[in-house]
């Protein structure tokens, strides 16, 4: 991993409590893979619904080697948590494939607030670190293969 490449990270307000920890274990994967701390961007969006426009945005912009997008949607009483979390998920993907650039998926769809704490928790196995992780491995995997 070389210190040039830069990474954005969206990150969804909505539940900030979790996001903020997930942003955090990002942010120390990012940084204990070799990212430099001026190459990680960090935007900030309303929710999860937001993400993947924000992401495209990110894409556009040709200036990241990967985007990490992160959330947390929790299941309530309604179907409203199947509707932000499946397009969340389709729309980030779309991304993704389209842009061609890594973009991961780093957003909790828990059942409970319990849960989405837990998933948080850095004491816990911060789900925000697994994701930085897997954003260096994409990175890495990116440039060898790249032509």
């Amino acid at each position: 991993m070389t210190e040039s490449q830069k990474v954005a990270i969206a990150v969804a307000q909505f539940n900030a409590t979790v996001t903020d920890q997930l942003l955090s274990g990002c942010r120390q994967a990012l940084l204990d893979g070799g990212i430099a701390a001026e190459h990680i961007s960090v935007v900030h969006v309303p929710g999860a619904w937001e993400l993947p426009l924000a992401c495209r945005w990110l894409a556009d912009t040709d200036s990241y080697d990967a985007i990490i997008a992160l959330g947390a949607v929790v299941r309530g009483e309604t179907p409203h948590f199947d509707f932000i979390s499946a397009e969340c998920a389709r729309g980030l993907g779309e991304v993704a494939l389209h842009s061609r650039i890594p973009v991961l998926f780093g957003v909790l769809t828990p059942n409970t607030p319990e849960q989405a704490y837990a998933r948080s928790d850095p004491t816990r196995g911060n789900k925000g670190g697994e994701v930085g992780r897997a954003a260096v491995q994409m990175m890495a995997l990116r440039r060898q293969l790249a032509p």
